[in-house]
């Protein structure tokens, strides 16, 4: 299929038309698969260069492509960000205490289209104010995507996510945000997590991107560290992510990367 095909809008975003959608959910569905076996993998002991091995395998198993290993030089599987780490955690000797949580970040590309998402889990017993903010992350993802339907703006999507975010006493990561994908890793637009009410592009059917909300239980700023991928809390309080591959239908939008074994939350 041809990567130019379909309308761009002024915004530079692509319209997929209805034929691409079954290419999307087969790789969302792949990707969300793939999260859905990790979940009694990750246990107090074991290291998060043995989870991305077994990533890294299963993606080889399938026959289909690992997005992220050689991309801009990254040689692994998956990112796994632990505790204060918000995103792009590099897997490792890093061993897994009980009570730490992870994200897990996995994109597959199958026959051309890219499904990503991510997920967190908790090694053991996590306490209790890490349970509670990876619960209004997910919520707050779910708001967002609750927002999503032709007419409605991103500012609208950002907006939903940070409003129940604060509301909280949490605060949303501004450094990082979502993005359009399709045949390609990352295109436009630019999925901000946080936003005004009618402000932004104007959200249209066809249209294909992640909404993946980073959120801290302290202030909203990062740094990355010198490994050029790593990107921590600077007050170095815990941060989680969720994140959902979509895309914009007549109605509303079809999520590529649901669980289909009905998870999103592992604690074991």
């Amino acid at each position: 299929m041809d990567q130019t095909r379909g309308r761009v809008t002024k915004d530079g975003i692509r319209i997929y038309e209805d034929a691409d959608f079954a290419g999307m959910r087969t790789a969302g569905r792949v990707a969300a698969e793939i999260l859905d076996m990790l979940g009694p993998l990750v246990v107090p002991g074991v290291t998060t260069a043995a989870l991305d091995d077994f990533i890294r395998e299963e993606i080889a198993r399938r026959g289909v492509v690992s997005a992220t290993i050689g991309y801009k030089g990254y040689q692994h599987a998956s990112c796994i960000s632990v505790n204060h780490v918000v995103c792009h955690g590099i897997p490792g000797a890093k061993v897994l205490a009980d009570g730490d949580i992870l994200n897990i970040d996995v994109t597959v590309i199958v026959d051309g289209w890219f499904g990503d998402t991510s997920r967190m889990y908790v090694a053991g017993t996590a306490p209790r104010k890490a349970e509670r903010l990876i619960e209004v992350t997910h919520e707050s993802l779910m708001r967002g995507i609750q927002a999503v339907k032709p007419g409605n703006t991103f500012g609208d999507i950002g907006y939903a996510i940070q409003a129940y975010v604060e509301a909280n006493r949490m605060s949303v990561v501004r450094d990082f945000c979502g993005h359009g994908l399709g045949r390609v890793f990352h295109a436009p637009p630019n999925v901000l997590h946080y936003g005004r009410p009618g402000k932004g592009a104007v959200l249209e059917e066809g249209m294909f991107f992640t909404i993946e909300p980073m959120v801290n239980l302290g202030r909203p700023e990062t740094k990355t560290l010198a490994d050029d991928w790593t990107a921590v809390t600077r007050d170095k309080s815990l941060s989680a992510q969720f994140e959902h591959s979509i895309g914009v239908t007549a109605a509303g939008c079809e999520i590529f990367t649901l669980s289909p074994a009905g998870k999103f939350f592992h604690t074991r």
